[in-house]
């Protein structure tokens, strides 16, 4: 017994050094990396509950003057200050947050949302989902399951979150799950913040998309600006408001919702719907990449840019530069772009935070649309798909800069008539 308790222990070490420490060109061990570090990361609070539990088992239960035990026990103690240091840092991206929110909009933004939108809006965080970290559903809110929009079966499927009471008008959010553009389902993704958004009165849209290998870009984003045609104009039947509609996204959902909002109306990529109004008005993409080329270099040491040449483009950037640059976000900052707000970890093992700190500054560089950008330092990828302190910070600071763009809309279209 005191060998697996040792065995334990240091696993659980391991698991917090992971956590701790940003991976980087790891090759083969990316995946188990993340996989670790993320559940370590995002469910520190359970972690800490755990380590109390094993240290005072070892206390009660083993001699601690035993040598394994000992060792044991300093490794669990260690790791639990690790622990400690994984929970500060999900506090403290509450304000990384609000000052992205300062720094990126205008200083009266808090003003520009209505008195009765803002009354429901909150920058304090509980612990009640910390504990039930996987328990998503908000009273009064009602999901619709299924519903076609387009023709490749259950890839052409979407579900639509609205609140329970009546309502008409409601400002709409659309989730494009990541996945590598390989995996995925709109079931599984963003629930925390697709649950709020609903509960708070808008109209929240979950698509699935063709999926590689069987798919080659640009099927992806055809697929996207098919569901965001048929939103606009359908959504009125759910209450929302087929004017104002915003997209969001993590990984390639991420890569999508920032190709999306940048390339609005893009016709060769609306095969057979191509006067449809394919535009977005917000659009918040997280973790996400935003040059297919790698043109500088950044993802040296990683197997992404193979993977995206062999399943997704299934070309080369030699072969078809110009599919390449279509695909790459970062190709389009000299177009229309919406506003945008997106979000990185400092720690992401799968999409270095490199990435989105330069498609920030290239689309700063020509771009005056208004831009909010938010570096979490600790945060790996997908770290908001279950519920933390993390994710509460991010959940208050989404709801607040999408109230926002809604409100910074609504007033355009007073002042222009509309």
């Amino acid at each position: 017994m005191v060998t697996v308790y040792w065995v334990f222990t240091s696993l659980m070490g391991i698991a917090t050094l992971t956590a701790l420490i940003p991976g980087r060109a790891l090759g083969w061990w990316v995946p188990l990396w993340f996989l670790v570090s993320t559940a370590t990361n995002e469910l520190a609070v359970w972690g800490l509950i755990m380590h109390l539990l094993m240290l005072a088992i070892g206390v009660t239960f083993f001699d601690p003057s035993d040598p394994f035990v000992r060792s044991a026990l300093c490794v669990l103690m260690l790791s639990c200050l690790g622990t400690l240091i994984l929970l500060k840092r999900h506090f403290e991206s509450g304000r990384q947050l609000e000052r992205a929110l300062q720094v990126g909009l205008p200083a009266n933004f808090e003003e520009m949302i209505p008195l009765d939108r803002r009354r429901l809006l909150s920058r304090q965080i509980t612990a009640k989902d910390w504990l039930h970290p996987v328990s998503f559903a908000r009273p009064g809110v009602h999901r619709e399951r299924n519903i076609a929009y387009g023709e490749a079966g259950k890839r052409n499927l979407l579900d639509i979150f609205t609140p329970v009471r009546p309502g008409s008008d409601r400002p709409v959010l659309l989730q494009i799950h990541g996945g590598a553009w390989l995996v995925g389902k709109k079931e599984e993704q963003a629930l925390p913040l697709m649950h709020q958004m609903a509960s708070l009165g808008w109209v929240v849209v979950a698509i699935n998309y063709r999926l590689s290998p069987r798919a080659t870009f640009p099927d992806h984003i055809i697929d996207v600006k098919k569901a965001i045609a048929w939103v606009r104009q359908n959504i009125h039947k759910w209450g929302g408001n087929p004017d104002f509609i915003s997209v969001t996204g993590g990984s390639a959902g991420g890569h999508l919702t920032a190709l999306t909002a940048m390339s609005g109306n893009y016709a060769p990529w609306q095969p057979g719907f191509e006067t449809a109004d394919t535009r977005v008005q917000a659009a918040m993409p997280l973790y996400g990449v935003y040059d297919f080329c790698n043109r500088v270099g950044i993802r040296q040491g990683t197997r992404i840019d193979d993977y995206i040449m062999k399943k997704v483009m299934k070309s080369t950037p030699e072969d078809d530069p110009e599919a390449f640059d279509l695909a790459s976000p970062v190709c389009w900052v000299d177009g229309e772009v919406p506003p945008l707000f997106l979000i990185h970890g400092s720690h992401d093992t799968l999409v270095w935070v490199e990435e989105a700190r330069r498609f920030v500054a290239e689309l700063s560089a020509v771009s005056s649309t208004s831009l909010v950008y938010a570096e979490l330092y600790g945060a790996q990828h997908a770290f908001e798909t279950v519920h933390s302190p993390r994710t509460s910070h991010y959940l208050n600071a989404a709801a607040w800069w999408l109230e926002w763009a809604y409100a910074d809309w609504c007033a355009r279209q007073l002042q222009d008539g509309g």
